[in-house]
């Protein structure tokens, strides 16, 4: 078992690093900070490079704390958080990843609550280091809880953004504001 959480753990960090690099520095064919500002500007996230940059962050964070099995809780709560954030954005898309859907961000994300509450196993500096928190049933929920909290932040930007949006398109339409 301990094997196979490590080898859970390394293969979401490798993601998380990939799609980190993507947004931070452009490389795998992903359109750096300023492209993938414009992508998170449509999306309603402002700035979006700003947004983008913050995004980067956090999954590379999430990613070294998850390899290294080290503050399992918090690193599971910063990929919760960061993934249900890029769920959202996607899922008017649809589920699927070929249509642009949510799929991708969705099960990053449910794998990093599913090490929330499995812990990192004995092969981790969470356990290494004695920590408390290296197990333990009621760190699953409160990572998820954690985590979703904090995606309400960038969320509630969103949708008033959007909604100033929709908005002014109605306005422009010749139509009243609602």
């Amino acid at each position: 078992m301990d094997l196979g959480l490590l080898v859970l753990r390394l293969l979401l960090a490798a993601l998380l690093c990939g799609h980190a690099a993507q947004k931070l520095r452009g490389w795998f064919g992903g359109a750096g900070l300023t492209g993938t500002g414009v992508v998170f500007e449509s999306w309603g996230f402002v700035p979006g490079a700003r947004m983008a940059l913050t995004a980067g962050v956090a999954e590379s964070v999430g990613a070294l704390l998850l390899a290294l099995g080290l503050l399992m809780p918090g690193a599971c709560a910063v990929v919760v958080g960061t993934m249900a954030v890029a769920t959202a954005a996607t899922a008017p898309n649809g589920f699927w990843a070929q249509r642009g859907g949510c799929e991708v961000p969705f099960w990053y994300g449910a794998v990093a609550a599913v090490l929330a509450f499995t812990g990192p196993g004995s092969w981790s500096l969470d356990t290494a280091l004695d920590l408390p928190w290296a197990s333990g049933a009621a760190w699953g929920p409160a990572a998820l809880v954690v985590g979703l909290l904090a995606a309400a932040v960038p969320l509630a930007a969103r949708a008033r953004v959007l909604r100033g949006r929709r908005t002014l398109t109605l306005v422009e339409d010749g139509g009243t504001e609602v």
